[in-house]
């Protein structure tokens, strides 16, 4: 009987060491993919030609590239804010899907996605604008004229802009 509860205990433990080590490494190899709240392109189209335009940023696309985004991305219109010096690019896939990328300092500037550069994956044209929309639901109006910022809590920031 002893031997018989042994055996029970060894092959209990010996069962729930392997479901802990399958969950442990599920858990760690989710928590060292890419974490965003951006929906990842689900329809690559790295074969088709890029659209017109110049290339978006190299630190762009290797965010999108992370996000799962695997078509090559083209510029639609870069801003500078005239009083702060953020840049923002507008750039779109070959199938037309649209990018919101903002970087203090432009091109040249500390690219530290979140921290100082902001992707957004959720962007329509509105008339002449583009509308870039945060998980949070802030959401991020440019033109050739102005950003327009609607924050989280409701704050409005205004920012005239120049084309580059």
């Amino acid at each position: 009987m002893v031997i018989a509860t042994v055996f029970l205990a060894i092959i209990g433990i010996s069962g729930g060491f392997a479901l802990g080590t399958e969950h442990r490494r599920d858990r760690d190899s989710q928590a060292t993919a890419p974490q965003s709240p951006q929906t990842p392109d689900t329809n690559p189209v790295s074969d088709q030609p890029a659209p017109a335009g110049p290339s978006c940023p190299d630190q762009m696309l290797a965010t999108a590239r992370r996000l799962g985004i695997t078509g090559q991305l083209s510029e639609v219109l870069q801003v500078r804010t005239e009083d702060t010096g953020l840049v923002v690019w507008i750039c779109q896939d070959p199938a037309a899907k649209l990018y919101y990328q903002a970087n203090r300092g432009g091109v040249d500037g500390q690219w530290v996605e979140g921290e100082t550069a902001l992707f957004l994956s959720d962007v329509e044209k509105s008339g002449d604008s583009y509308i870039a929309t945060a998980n949070d639901g802030a959401t991020f109006t440019v033109s050739t004229t102005e950003l327009h910022i609607v924050k989280k809590n409701g704050k409005v920031e205004d920012h005239p802009v120049r084309v580059q």
